[in-house]
């Protein structure tokens, strides 16, 4: 529950779920078990694409930075959650929860821009297979790369450091975890800068992401029609279903929590489950998702275990 006797100070006091005392240590634990699967399953991916020689190509590099930015998600959110659950006292230091809500946001663009880069790889390599080795060249992954972690990086940086021109004079927050909506609330004056300039931020990385995937998907469909080779379309089917799949799965319960806070008749217990539900998806089905559909990968682990167990 929240400390509502909290002074203003270094502190602020985050909410929490309620739930029965018998309840919070068998959810503390399957929660640390989940959070526990989904590091192993995203520092496999990690490993498998920095030690197998056949997934050094392109579209792994660009890959690398999913599981990377997954890592850092769910570790930013989970392990504070769990420990509320169990801990008399839900205090963070303030810096830390600003610290903490800059990576959530860090890691929502980050998903947007990287997807949007995998699609774009996969239309060069699908639509374009004999140009794919001199568009795709080490130099310009890095630029893509670079591009998809400096302009989140860029937008998210100055979304933030607006908040230093308002002053801070409340040190509830009415959610489980550190965001940007919550640590407004904690602020006095006007925030209609805040608020223009944050819809704005997800307004344009919605717009960049959906644009370069709409158009990279629509052109893949298009050489598949045309083409007609069966073995395109397979790839084609399995890259747009993975992509998709996962997109789709974090743009609605995403889009759902941001406009939650902006409408005052939402269960707050509502808002906060789907809030976690953000940083729980992505960790888990990304790994998963790109472990059943990518072959490489899939058979890489296969060979991998298989030698071991050999061994």
């Amino acid at each position: 529950m929240l400390n509502e006797s909290l002074v203003l100070g270094s502190y602020v006091s985050l909410d929490t779920f309620v739930i029965p005392l018998g309840g919070k240590y068998p959810i503390f634990f399957l929660g640390l078990l989940f959070y526990l699967f989904c590091v192993f399953c995203n520092l496999t991916m990690l490993t498998l694409i920095i030690l197998r020689s056949n997934l050094h190509k392109p579209m792994y590099f660009i890959l690398f930075s999913l599981p990377l930015n997954d890592l850092m998600g769910i570790t930013a959110m989970l392990p504070k959650v769990l420990s509320d659950m169990v801990s008399p006292t839900n205090e963070i230091p303030y810096a830390l929860c600003v610290f903490q809500a800059f990576l959530l946001h860090l890691y929502g663009g980050g998903i947007l821009f990287i997807l949007a880069a995998m699609s774009f790889d996969r239309y060069i390599a699908i639509c374009m297979p004999l140009r794919y080795s001199s568009v795709m060249t080490p130099r310009v992954v890095v630029c893509i790369v670079a591009l998809v972690w400096g302009l989140d990086f860029t937008l998210i940086t100055l979304l933030f450091s607006l908040q230093t021109r308002l002053p801070r004079c409340r040190s509830v927050i009415m959610n489980v975890f550190c965001d940007n909506p919550s640590l407004l609330k904690l602020m006095c004056g006007d925030a209609t800068v805040n608020n223009v300039i944050g819809l704005f931020t997800t307004t344009l990385m919605q717009a960049i992401s959906v644009s370069v995937q709409v158009f990279s998907y629509v052109k893949i469909l298009i050489a598949c029609v045309v083409t007609g080779r069966s073995e395109a379309k397979k790839k084609a089917v399995n890259t747009c279903v993975a992509q998709l799949l996962i997109i789709f799965v974090f743009e609605i319960v995403g889009t759902f929590t941001i406009l939650s806070h902006r409408f005052k008749n939402v269960s707050r217990n509502l808002q906060k489950i789907m809030g976690v539900l953000i940083f729980l998806i992505s960790p888990l089905l990304n790994p998963l998702v790109y472990g059943l559909y990518t072959s490489e990968i899939r058979n890489t682990l296969l060979r991998v275990l298989k030698n071991r167990v050999s061994d």
